[in-house]
């Protein structure tokens, strides 16, 4: 066998983490225990935390967090073990470690939870709607006590007993002397069947919304609490006062970590589900993320090829985005992977396609609009300098109007002789100036007598008679010099 056919190992070095005033270390507690949080301000920030649980975790819990307020030491070395372990690092409290103000205090609290009641509906022979019963209990209160605070805390402990850890799991079943019969008796198959195959009246629908959420407790509890910004850190009571459940010969039934790296994990949770940073990837390029992909089958008889994927993309400060899929037939049973076939990819590509037309088009009909109205802008603003043009116009003075007649004329200036027009107007002037006019509107309007022409009778004239006189008289007059 060649060299080249060896497989090769490729040796990826641990990046480096930022922490405060610049500095850089691979461990985020070495960086937290010397230099604090990356995002640490001036100012302390408040940790600001519920908690809901039963009366008993309420009292493990405040013990706890009592502790989380002064320094943990590592433990003692045990048998066998390296003289050295990096990973044990001392707790140093958790304002010293975060540099922020930790209350042994929860902000707010519900510790009526009933454990009798609890206890009760955990064991429902269906797990489905013994998950979901007990899932209820939590959210419930904690959407109640969301929407009645005006100041809510920035995340809820949720403690829950052991009992619920042990029976709230995918796989965990129930012995059938402590099985408890629950309400809903539509089974899962027919359950997934009403997918496709809806009833008439939608009354199957209702019990089939169990089976809408997983066999799990932790993410049926935090997808439920998703959609109303209510976050989460869920613990056991056995994980914060390990001592109190002990065998009968004294030793503690569970085995955890020691107390300070519970204090480092929980209190690093704590800190950024606040709201702050405790690290971030140095030296990350800007504008480049990094994505990770999840898929998750939709069970049915095991045979089903539907499942959903689901993108979590970080970016260089630690901020993150989830996207989900949509459910289709992406697995593949012969090579056990996900992913899409020829004609599925080539549809889906002929889908961007078609939207990237569209979009094109959207962006062409939007330019040209925008052109229009730009357009339509100029001829506003043309018409309203119009408008005002012709308001100053308006408002300008008038001149004086020019004197007609011989008598007003310009000094020097030669009269102009008299035309018909004028005469017709002298006339009318004469005639409406007549006395007869002021007698009633019944009497016809009479002609003033005037002036006769040369020959005619001395009986009185009419109007008729002295027209036809001034056109004679027009008529004889000598033509204009040109």
């Amino acid at each position: 066998m060649s060299d080249s056919n060896w497989p090769k190992i490729l040796h990826i070095v641990e990046p480096k983490l930022a922490f405060r005033y610049g500095q850089q270390l691979e461990y985020s507690r070495d960086g937290l225990y010397l230099y604090g949080p990356v995002d640490a301000r001036e100012t302390p920030r408040q940790i600001r935390y519920g908690f809901i649980g039963t009366q008993s975790g309420l009292e493990r819990f405040e013990r706890w967090a009592s502790d989380m307020s002064s320094f943990i030491a590592t433990p003692l070395q045990r048998r066998g073990a390296k003289a050295l372990e990096p990973h044990h690092v001392p707790f140093p409290g958790f304002s010293e470690a975060f540099h922020a103000i930790w209350s042994s205090k929860p902000a707010a609290i519900i510790s009526d939870i009933d454990e009798a009641d609890l206890h009760r509906r955990i064991h429902i022979s269906n797990r489905h709607e013994a998950i979901k019963s007990a899932v209820d209990v939590f959210v419930d209160r904690l959407i109640a006590e969301q929407k009645r605070s005006e100041d809510p805390p920035s995340f809820w402990y949720v403690v829950v007993p052991e009992f619920v850890y042990e029976l709230g799991r995918p796989q965990s079943t129930v012995s059938k002397a402590a099985r408890v019969g629950g309400k809903v008796t539509l089974t899962e198959r027919d359950a997934l069947k009403l997918a496709t195959q809806p009833t008439l009246f939608g009354l199957d629908e209702q019990e089939a919304e169990i089976y809408k959420y997983e066999k799990n407790f932790r993410r049926q509890l935090k997808a439920r609490l998703l959609n109303h910004q209510i976050v989460t850190q869920i613990v056991r009571e056995s994980t914060l006062a390990p001592n109190d459940f002990v065998k009968s010969n004294g030793d503690p039934k569970r085995r955890v970590e020691d107390a300070a790296t519970i204090a480092w994990k929980l209190g690093a949770g704590s800190y950024y589900k606040s709201g702050g940073r405790p690290w971030q990837i140095a030296n990350m390029r800007p504008g480049v993320c990094y994505v990770g992909l999840v898929y998750k089958r939709q069970e049915q008889d095991g045979t089903s090829r539907h499942s959903v994927c689901a993108a979590q993309m970080f970016l260089s400060d630690g901020e993150g985005v989830v996207f989900r899929g949509a459910l289709g037939p992406w697995f593949h049973p012969d090579t056990k992977q996900f992913h899409l076939d020829q004609a599925a990819a080539a549809r889906a590509r002929g889908a961007a396609d078609e939207a990237a037309q569209l979009d094109r088009r959207a962006d062409a009909e939007r330019g040209r609009m925008h052109g229009l109205l730009g357009e339509l802008a100029t001829l506003e603003t043309e018409l309203a300098e119009l408008e005002r043009v012709r308001k100053t116009v308006a408002d300008a003075p008038r001149p004086p109007p020019r004197a007609q007649g011989g008598g007003t004329g310009t000094a020097g200036a030669t009269p102009r002789p008299p035309s018909i027009d004028d005469a017709l107007d002298d006339l009318k002037k004469r005639a409406g100036a007549s006395p007869s006019s002021a007698s009633a509107s019944s009497s016809p309007p009479r002609a003033t007598p005037s002036a006769r022409p040369p020959g005619s009778s001395g009986g009185p004239s009419t109007v008729d008679d002295e027209l036809a006189a001034l056109k004679r008289k027009m008529a004889g007059a000598p033509p204009k010099k040109k």
